[in-house]
């Protein structure tokens, strides 16, 4: 955008550095977790000197576009291969570990989800490369903003709204372990077991 009003690269470049340092500043003055914002800014940084070491001002959205080059390559793949690479990560997260390879239903509900993703990097892929191609700069900044996060936004609801409808698929190990926790704590809270005022077992001796 500043491209667009300026034309010169050195601003151009400068401007998304310096918006993510104070985004930065930011997450560390409101105590909020910096991760995200370094890591986007290093990413910004490095696109930001490309650019300025070609001379070219259409360099800067290679790092953008090889990203997504590897992530679709990377998501389908997994798909493919039958370990959908939003399984593995959901797995670990879930406690799931690999058992929901298992579950069929699981597994269908992880492949579609995965295909989702690897379909919004190929989707973000068929606008940059061929503006990429033309040298359209101006361009090239107006898409990135619908194909960022409100692209990114309707992926995870729609994900969401696939991997909710198959139930997590724990495994026999983990559902054995949370009935055993779960049937120890009803005998420890088993009406009658204990009197309110401690001396049930006086009460039964004199009867």
């Amino acid at each position: 955008l500043v491209y667009a009003v300026t034309h010169e690269l050195l601003p151009s470049a400068a401007a998304p550095v310096a918006v993510c340092l104070v985004l930065i500043v930011v997450r560390l003055v409101t105590r909020k977790p910096v991760t995200p914002a370094v890591s986007g800014f290093l990413g910004v940084l490095l696109a930001a000197g490309i650019a300025v070491y070609t001379g070219r001002a259409v360099d800067f959205f290679l790092v953008s576009i090889v990203k997504n080059v590897v992530f679709a390559v990377l998501y389908g793949g997994s798909a493919l291969l039958g370990w959908p690479l939003l399984g593995v990560l959901l797995g670990l997260f879930l406690g799931e570990g690999t058992h929901w390879r298992q579950v069929p239903a699981r597994r269908r509900v992880y492949a579609q989800a995965t295909w989702l993703w690897c379909g919004m990097f190929l989707v973000r892929l068929a606008f940059q490369i061929p503006l990429f191609r033309d040298e359209a700069v101006e361009e090239l900044g107006v898409a990135s903003v619908p194909l960022g996060l409100p692209l990114y936004g309707l992926v995870l609801l729609l994900t969401w709204l696939i991997v909710r409808r198959v139930p997590v698929a724990l495994p026999p190990e983990s559902e054995q372990a949370g009935d055993a926790a779960g049937a120890s704590r009803s005998v420890a809270v088993e009406p009658g077991a204990v009197e309110p005022d401690g001396v049930s077992g006086t009460v039964a001796e004199r009867r």
